[in-house]
């Protein structure tokens, strides 16, 4: 699966994982956290790809920063445009 991130889209850190939540079809105890996207991104057998567009604010940014690092901590590609 790939996604493709635009992170001036995101006023919080929250409506990013909210996105990710609906995206990805996680499940409703997802915690919205870099360490809950590793536990639900770890079930799966298909790796996650990622493009960003754009960082967003500091906020969504440095979460953009941890959900990328989960994404190729897993196998995935990250790819800023």
């Amino acid at each position: 699966m790939t996604l493709f991130l635009d992170g001036d889209l995101y006023a919080t850190a929250q409506d990013l994982h909210l996105a990710l939540k609906r995206m990805l079809a996680l499940p409703d105890y997802y915690g919205m956290n870099g360490d809950a996207l590793y536990d639900c991104l770890s079930e799966r057998r298909e790796p996650v790809s990622v493009y960003i567009a754009t960082r967003g604010n500091d906020e969504v940014s440095r979460a953009l920063d941890i959900i990328c690092h989960v994404i190729a901590d897993l196998g995935g590609e990250v790819k800023n445009a």
